[in-house]
């Protein structure tokens, strides 16, 4: 192993970013409200994009700020104005696609890293050395490329540049994400992080003259999903991701939950921390894959890393997404209320969604996987017994027969 990679994740807002720190996230990569690549996510204004950074580096994180999107002629002076906005900040990197944006960048912030975007499709070491001798200090590898290519790639670049590469999450049916299906359908630029995902739609084909009798592309008894790629999953090959010289092992997922944020992160966290310790006696634990099924994702692949899509057929055979399990609460600090002070299995908790005595619940906690219990007694904030926790946002006690910390996440079984 060529050094230990980093673990990237995914912060769509403050509350998801929050949970991949807490949840083991070395790196965390977010957007301000323009010009990133996933303008769809709740994304960050510049105060708080100070205020993130700041939270960050205080726990030893890396931030990463996406300004990936082709911004056209008119779009150059409010882009000058982010990021002469973030002089001081503390900003560890751009990721950018455009070269106009980098060379913006070179010039505004010429202390931050610059990161090549997988936009730009980097897939050869030319490629990437030609973006190193504009200022790269790390490429973003093309999603279409084998571990051979990228050990290829590795042994052309000088060593103090960085390869990063995305090992779980959504793909996309065209190059990198280099896509105008979506502007050719609804006026929304894909290329300017306004994508509506028209891959993931279901279509027919319509005779001319019947236009009213449109025919299904069936092929089976789910219909066919002629454009939409399976989601990323690399956990089982590990080993082999971290022999392959990849310095950044990234999270797709910034539009996804806080919950869903928490639990790959940490899945990967687990299987990381693993190998590393110890690579002769590394095993797999099926419990880590278990923990990425409880999340919201589309059948599973390898993506190209061990060959062609086609050969595990890489479009989906189903309709939508595999829904994750339900996010009931997150722990918070133990402060009992008068009524249940002297219990020493009483935790409190933050709703996020309608928890009930009698359901089957799991608490997952940093580095481990879900502990199930079922749910006997709830209070609510003043101590007072109740049959369902109250509203989402607010604060009520759960028995739980093992201990809980802070930041701990209570799902559905």
């Amino acid at each position: 192993m060529r050094r230990k990679p980093e673990l990237l994740s995914p912060a769509g807002n403050f509350e998801k970013m929050k949970a991949a720190i807490a949840y083991g996230a070395d790196a965390v990569y977010l957007a301000g409200r323009r010009f990133g690549m996933r303008s769809a996510a709740d994304n960050f204004d510049s105060e708080e994009l100070w205020a993130a950074i700041a939270y960050a580096h205080e726990r030893g994180v890396r931030v990463y700020l996406t300004v990936n999107t082709m911004p056209h002629t008119d779009e150059y002076p409010a882009l000058r104005e982010f990021l002469s906005s973030l002089r001081g900040s503390g900003l560890d990197a751009c990721i950018v696609a455009d070269l106009g944006v980098l060379m913006l960048v070179k010039e505004i912030l010429p202390e931050v890293e610059i990161h090549i975007s997988t936009q730009a499709g980097i897939v050869s070491p030319e490629s990437a050395l030609a973006y190193v001798s504009l200022g790269a200090k790390r490429v973003v590898l093309a999603r279409e490329l084998s571990l051979p290519e990228i050990a290829a790639i590795r042994a052309a670049l000088p060593d103090e540049v960085e390869i990063e590469a995305f090992v779980h999450g959504s793909m996309c049916v065209s190059y990198s994400g280099r896509c105008m299906l979506s502007q050719f359908l609804t006026g929304r630029d894909a290329n300017r992080g306004a994508c509506t995902q028209p891959c993931r739609w279901s279509y027919h084909l319509v005779e001319e003259k019947r236009p009213d009798l449109p025919i299904p592309i069936e092929e089976n008894d789910l219909g066919t999903f002629i454009m939409s790629s399976k989601d990323m999953n690399t956990l089982g090959i590990i080993p082999e991701l971290m022999e392959s010289g990849i310095d950044s092992f990234k999270i797709e997922g910034r539009m996804k939950s806080a919950y869903y944020t928490a639990v790959v992160t940490n899945a990967y966290r687990m299987a990381m921390d693993a190998y590393a310790a110890d690579p002769a006696a590394y095993a797999f634990d099926e419990a880590w894959g278990r923990e990425l099924e409880s999340v919201s994702h589309r059948e599973y692949c390898t993506g190209y890393y061990l060959g062609l899509p086609h050969d595990e057929a890489q479009l989906c055979t189903q309709d939508g997404y595999i829904r994750e399990k339900a996010y009931f609460a997150t722990a918070e600090d133990r402060e009992l209320p008068e009524s249940l002070r002297g219990e020493t299995d009483i935790y409190p908790f933050i709703q996020r969604n309608k928890v009930k005595v009698g359901d089957g619940a799991e608490i997952i906690s940093p580095r481990k996987v879900g502990s199930a219990f079922a749910v006997t007694e709830l209070f609510d904030e003043n101590g007072a017994p109740i049959e369902s926790a109250p509203h989402p946002g607010q604060k009520f006690f759960c028995r739980v027969p093992f201990e809980v910390k802070p930041g701990d996440i209570m799902r559905g079984q």
